[in-house]
C-alpha cells in the first residue's frame, strides 16, 4: 500500500471517529441533555420514601388530561424531560422558555432577585410549582404538570451555565472544541457530553440509595442557593478553565476556545456532584410537597 493510501486510510478512520462522537452528543435544544435529566430523576426516585413513590404513581394516572400525547408523562423519568419536550410546540408552550434558567453576570455581585421579571425564571418556577404540587385541593393533572416542571427545573438550576454568564447567553455564544470534537459551544458541552461522561462510570453509579451522611452533604438549601452555587462554579471554574486565565473579568474573552483533555478530566467531578445534588434535592422537594410540613417560601421578585 502506498503512502497516499495509508494517509487516506488514517484520515478516513479519524473522520469516522469524529462523526461517531458527534452522533453520540445530545441535541443542543435539550437543556441538560435528556440522559442527564433522567438520571437526576432516577436518583430522586431511589431516595424518596415508598409513600411518596406511591403518590407520584397515582398522580401519573392523570397524564391523558394534560393533552400532550407527543410527550409522555407516565414516570418520574418522563417528568424530568417533559418540559423540554412540550416546549417544542412553541405556539402552546413557548411562554415557558424563560423558566429554564436565570443567568447572572459572573463579573457582578450575585443578585438572587435579578432577571426574573414576573417570576419568569428557574428559581421562581421551582418554588411556584412546588407550591402547586403540594396543594391537594387542585386537580391531579394540574399537580402532575407542576411535578414535571419542578423536577425538570430543579435539574436545570444545577447546570452551572443556567446561572453563570459573561455576555454570551450562558456560554451559548462561545464556540468551543471538546477534545477532538470541534465547534460545539461551551453551554452545550456542560449540558451534554461533559455531564454524560461524569455520570456514566459503571464502577461508580450515581443512581442508588444514598446514605444519610451523603444526603446531608449533597442536599439542603433553597433554589436561590442552588443558583448561587452554579453561578460560582461558572465564575471560579468554567470560564477560567475554558479560557486559561484567572482574570476572566479583566478582559474581553475570545469568541472561540477549546477544552483540553485535562480540562475535561478536571470538570468531570464537578459535573458529577451537580447531578447528584440535583437528584437528592429533587427527592427533598418531593418529600416536602407530598408530606405535611413547611413549604418553600417564594422569593419576592
Amino acid at each position: 500500500m502506498g503512502d497516499r493510501a495509508i494517509r487516506h486510510g488514517r484520515l478516513s478512520a479519524v473522520t469516522a471517529a469524529l462523526c461517531a462522537l458527534v452522533l453520540l452528543l445530545p441535541v443542543p435544544a435539550q437543556a441538560w441533555g435528556f440522559y442527564t435529566h433522567e438520571k437526576t430523576a432516577e436518583i430522586a426516585e431511589a431516595n424518596v420514601s415508598p409513600q411518596v413513590r406511591a403518590k407520584i404513581r397515582r398522580l401519573m394516572r392523570a397524564e391523558k388530561m394534560l393533552g400532550t400525547p407527543e410527550c409522555d408523562l407516565a414516570t418520574i423519568e418522563d417528568a424530568s424531560v417533559w418540559p423540554d419536550c412540550v416546549r417544542r410546540t412553541r405556539w402552546r408552550w413557548g411562554y415557558t422558555a424563560a423558566w429554564h434558567y436565570r443567568t447572572t453576570p459572573i463579573c457582578e455581585a450575585y443578585n438572587p432577585r435579578a432577571n426574573c421579571s414576573g417570576g419568569n425564571c428557574v428559581t421562581a418556577q421551582i418554588e411556584r410549582n412546588h407550591r402547586i404540587l403540594a396543594d391537594e385541593s387542585l386537580p391531579d393533572h394540574i399537580r402532575l404538570e407542576a411535578l414535571a416542571f419542578m423536577v425538570h427545573f430543579a435539574g436545570d438550576i444545577h447546570m452551572p451555565l443556567h446561572s453563570g454568564d459573561k455576555n454570551d447567553r450562558g456560554g451559548n455564544d462561545r464556540e468551543t472544541d471538546y477534545g477532538i470534537v470541534p465547534s460545539l459551544n461551551l453551554h452545550w458541552i456542560w449540558d451534554g457530553p461533559l455531564a454524560e461522561r461524569a455520570i456514566s462510570d459503571p464502577a461508580d453509579p450515581v443512581v442508588r440509595r444514598y446514605s444519610p451522611a451523603e444526603r446531608a452533604d449533597l442536599g439542603g438549601g433553597a433554589p436561590t442557593d442552588w443558583g448561587r452555587e452554579s453561578w460560582a462554579i461558572s465564575r471560579d471554574f468554567i470560564y477560567p478553565t475554558a479560557f486559561d486565565t484567572d482574570n476572566v473579568c479583566g478582559q474581553e474573552l475570545p469568541g472561540k476556545t477549546a477544552l483540553s483533555q485535562d480540562d475535561i478530566v478536571r470538570g468531570v467531578p464537578i459535573a458529577k456532584r451537580r447531578v447528584q445534588q440535583a437528584g437528592i434535592r429533587i427527592a427533598e422537594l418531593l418529600e416536602s410537597a407530598f408530606a405535611p410540613g413547611p413549604l418553600l417560601e417564594p422569593e419576592r421578585q
